[in-house]
């Protein structure tokens, strides 16, 4: 700006071509006239440029005069996610993934997006709590093995291995953030098409925010709370020159569980994008991200009590964990993009991504015992070591073939997964404190509560300090590791102007899957299983343009997965670890479980598509389930693809604009589940409900602008009663009183936020989670104890900064 200004100063101003022209004709008239000549000067030369002097006189007075289209200034902040919705910062207007040519709104299938602007206002962090709160989504837990990380059921099926980030598998298995994350999509329905192995119930895909040469950015935001709540992250977008750019995303924070002292959790990240663009027509993003969660004091939640005729939670204030226990994560993954316009109407996307994530946990966890009459704890602890390698080539090709326009997309993929286990060996200081056997003469356990009149008495003093654990990392115990190569083909055809089919089939080739066991202490190989299979997936969509901005849609999807297919699960039967015929052997007749999903539906595009609306009925049928011979909790060998279930039901939405001022995204599920097929061990389950499966789920987060600079909204969920138990198996119901042996109530929990913006650079938003302070659990363990517990009421406010 300055050098434009002394430049001006420096050069005389010049006038455009006419007006010079203008200027120098009067100037000659003067001068002929007040010398005497114009009287000798012929009409035939002046009249020209008179009238040209005249003519363009005119034209500048006619211009003065014209009327000119009205230029509409809306204050919107920039977005600089490149799938959002312009003007409406709920909406997502288009996927991630590349694979998806057509607009949300066009695809026939129930994509949910949660935009990062919806994130910010919610004020959840954690991508678990972000998703819990999202129709046709509950929690899940595990013991030992699986207790790693994020734990999604999606449609009644296990989702923890689903987990993809920019269309690329996230096998980490780690407890995930969001400061990096631009939008989060839930896939609902099989999608084995896209994804590969798994997605029974569907798949989750985390788009990371990437530096970008549209504009530069400095973004601060500053949080503190109750429950001594800090969180300070910062957005940094910087142009380097005409082609680089970079962009920065950074973390830290640590907070108190409300009301749950001593637990706590802490994180730190950092995300770093680099782009360079050769031209407009090839471009090549290096990607880093790095987190670091190791100053986790875990929280285990309550436990149910066994004698109850309804078994209940209780004890909600005592938290089992001991001092010296801990959970951490290190994660470290690069990824490399490269975007080549080959041709006017080919591109090339290419990604590779090779991680590492390092999971630990060691803790001590109560559950109620009955003879004692109070709470002891138990040890688990686990650590896992995960490596993956990705690379992804997508090709997209679009063209007029028959005379119909067709969007082919093109993939190859190879991935290269391994897993290793072990655990950790807990020394104990202090000397056991209770009993558990009427006929004991000795302590021979540890108890956070005394024993009472009534079940499970007052908590004793210092109950996080009776152990005097110290903790040392064992052998491993367990390699798990398989290698795939994948292609698939899939076609978006415009048949005529309203009818539009989709389609695609994927082949994925196991090319090496092995589980090794091993002697923990010795280190000798104590079982080797190998499995070798291909897969074959494909998914089918049809539309029909009811109007320019409404379709109604049939789709059908496969999913498959294959023996085993939970990495941190063991050679254990529970939450799809490895079922075996004999011992550690070869299993017979493994085939592919397989689930099969019919979907109809319809979108619409409302309000100048600021608002889309949604709807779908479903039904999902799984079948070669795995199965052990018996329902022991840690049962190794079984029999193979023996069970079956089914879930079905109705999804809705709407997010978007409803006005210029209200924002909204709302969402419920209505759904219902059945074993349809058991072997004979678990022929008794069938008819009944899936485990983790709640029948309703609804949440509803809406905004209003109040000012030009307050808005004001507020978030309202709830998830309907369900009843805790393995993956894939029904519920287990009390013989006695036909009751659900492992029961989580339901809830529904109200959030509330404002935003307060101070000046174009300042702005104020304060979040009140959980303002009922309603008390309320997430998830349940089998054996009924690792009840979660959702977090308390807690009071936020955070200063957000762009510089």
């Amino acid at each position: 700006m300055e050098k434009s200004a002394h430049a001006a100063s420096r050069n005389p101003v010049l006038k455009p071509a006419s007006l010079r022209r203008i200027a120098a004709s009067q100037s000659s008239i003067q001068m002929l006239a007040r010398h005497g000549l114009a009287a000798g000067i012929s009409a035939a030369m002046l009249m020209p440029l008179c009238a040209e002097a005249q003519t363009e006189q005119a034209q500048n007075k006619a211009s003065e005069n014209a009327t000119f289209p009205t230029i509409q200034v809306v204050e919107k902040a920039i977005d600089p996610n490149p799938n959002a919705e312009v003007g409406a910062p709920y909406k997502a207007k288009t996927s991630g993934d590349s694979r998806h040519t057509r607009p949300l709104a066009e695809t026939p299938q129930t994509i949910q997006v949660v935009t990062a602007a919806a994130i910010a206002d919610s004020g959840q962090t954690d991508l678990k709590q972000i998703l819990a709160s999202q129709p046709g989504i509950t929690l899940g837990t595990g013991e030992n093995g699986n207790m790693f990380g994020d734990n999604f059921v999606i449609r009644g099926q296990s989702a923890k291995s689903d987990v993809f980030v920019d269309g690329l598998r996230d096998p980490g298995m780690s407890t995930r953030e969001s400061f990096a994350i631009e939008q989060v999509e839930i896939t609902k329905g099989p999608n084995s098409s896209f994804a590969g192995r798994g997605s029974a119930g569907g798949a989750i895909n985390a788009i990371t925010k990437q530096a970008t040469l549209d504009y530069n950015f400095t973004r601060v935001n500053l949080g503190v709370g109750t429950d001594a709540y800090q969180r300070y992250t910062a957005d940094i977008n910087k142009a380097i020159g005409d082609n680089g750019a970079v962009r920065i995303n950074a973390l830290w924070a640590d907070q108190d569980v409300p009301d749950r002292d001593p637990a706590s959790r802490a994180r730190k990240g950092i995300a770093i994008s680099g782009l360079y663009e050769a031209n407009k027509d090839f471009s090549i993003t290096l990607d880093y991200y790095g987190a670091r969660g190791k100053d986790d004091y875990p929280d285990t939640g309550s436990y149910l009590i066994d004698s109850q005729p309804k078994r209940r939670p209780t004890r909600s204030d005592v938290v089992g964990a001991q001092d010296g226990d801990f959970m951490k994560s290190d994660i470290d993954t690069g990824t490399a993009r490269i975007r080549w316009n080959i041709a006017p109407n080919v591109t090339l996307n290419s990604l590779t991504r090779y991680g590492t994530t390092n999971n630990g946990y060691a803790f001590w966890a109560p559950q109620y015992n009955i003879t004692a009459q109070a709470a002891t704890i138990q040890p688990h602890n686990r650590w896992q070591d995960v490596k993956y390698f990705a690379h992804q080539d997508n090709l997209r090709w679009d063209t007029n073939l028959f005379g119909r326009k067709n969007e082919s997309v093109f993939t190859l993929e190879y991935t290269d997964h391994q897993v290793d286990q072990g655990g950790y060996t807990a020394t104990n200081a202090l000397p056991f404190n209770c009993r558990t056997s009427a006929t004991s003469t000795t302590n021979n356990a540890y108890c956070v509560t005394v024993p009472s009149s009534g079940f499970d008495g007052a908590a004793i003093a210092n109950p996080n300090s009776i152990t005097g654990t110290t903790w040392a990392r064992g052998g491993q115990n367990y390699d798990w590791h398989v290698k795939t190569v994948a292609a698939s083909a899939m076609d978006t055809v415009d048949l005529t102007d309203r009818f539009t089919a989709f389609g695609g089939l994927r082949l994925d080739r196991i090319l090496d899957f092995t589980a090794k066991t091993y002697n923990a202490t010795t280190g000798a190989l104590t079982g080797n299983y190998r499995y070798e299979e291909t897969l074959h997936n494909g998914w089918a969509g049809l539309s029909y343009k009811l109007a320019p901005d409404g379709i109604v849609y049939a789709a059908y999807g496969t999913g498959q997965d294959i023996n085993g297919g939970e990495p941190d699960s063991g050679t254990a039967a529970g939450y799809g670890g490895l079922v075996t015929v004999t011992g550690l052997g070869v299993v017979t007749n493994a085939k592919p479980e397989t689930s099969r999903n019919w979907e109809l539906g319809t979108k619409w595009n409302l309000l100048d598509h600021k608002l889309l609306a949604t709807a779908a009925v479903f039904r999902t049928n799984k079948s070669n389930v795995m199965e052990a011979t018996s329902q022991a909790e840690y049962a190794i060998d079984g029999t193979t693809n023996t069970g079956a279930n089914r879930v079905q039901g109705v999804e809705l939405g709407l997010v978007g604009n409803v006005t210029d001022n209200f924002s909204l995204q709302a969402g419920a599920a209505f759904m219902k589940s059945k074993i349809t097929k058991a072997n004979t061990a678990n022929a008794a389950l069938i008819s009944h409900p899936l485990a983790n499966f709640a029948n309703q789920t609804y949440s509803v987060q809406g905004k209003y602008q109040l000012t030009r600079a307050f808005d004001f909204g507020g978030t309202v969920r709830h998830d309907g009663q369900r009843c805790g138990g393995q993956p894939d198996t029904g519920v287990a119901y009390d013989a006695a009183t036909g009751l659900c042996a492992q029961p989580v109530n339901g809830f529904t929990v109200f959030d509330l936020f404002a935003n307060y913006r101070i000046n174009k650079h300042l702005q104020l938003h304060a979040n009140v989670l959980n303002a009922g302070d309603k008390e309320y659990y997430t998830a349940v363990y089998r054996g009924g104890f690792f009840l979660y517990k959702g977090d308390a009421r807690r009071f936020t406010l955070a200063l957000d900064m762009e510089l």
